[in-house]
C-alpha cells in the first residue's frame, strides 16, 4: 500500500464541483484509490457522495492510498487536489 498527502486548494474544499473533477480523475486512474481525512475512515475517491462525506475544506490534509504501483496515478491526482479547481 503506497499513500499521499495533499493540502486541498480549492476555495470550497471538496465539495459539489471540485469533489466531482476529482472523483471522475480518481475513477479514471486504473487502479482502486482511496481518500482520508485525520481522524475519518477513508473512503472511495471515485464515490462523489463519499468524498463529500469526509467534510474537506480549503486547506485541510488528505491522505491517498492505493495499492504498491499506483505512484503515478496518486501523483496526477495530488497534484490535482493541490490545484484551485474552483478557478
Amino acid at each position: 500500500m503506497i499513500t499521499r498527502t495533499a493540502v486541498v486548494a480549492s476555495k470550497t474544499g471538496l465539495h459539489a464541483r471540485p469533489a466531482a473533477l476529482f472523483a471522475k480523475a480518481a475513477g479514471e486512474a486504473g487502479v482502486p484509490v482511496q481518500i482520508s481525512k485525520a481522524g475519518k475512515d477513508p473512503v472511495a475517491a471515485n464515490s462523489l457522495l463519499q468524498i463529500m462525506t469526509l467534510g474537506v475544506e480549503q486547506g485541510d490534509t488528505v491522505t491517498l492510498h492505493a495499492q504498491d504501483g499506483a505512484e503515478t496515478a496518486l501523483d496526477k491526482l495530488v497534484s490535482m487536489l493541490e490545484t484551485d479547481l474552483d478557478a
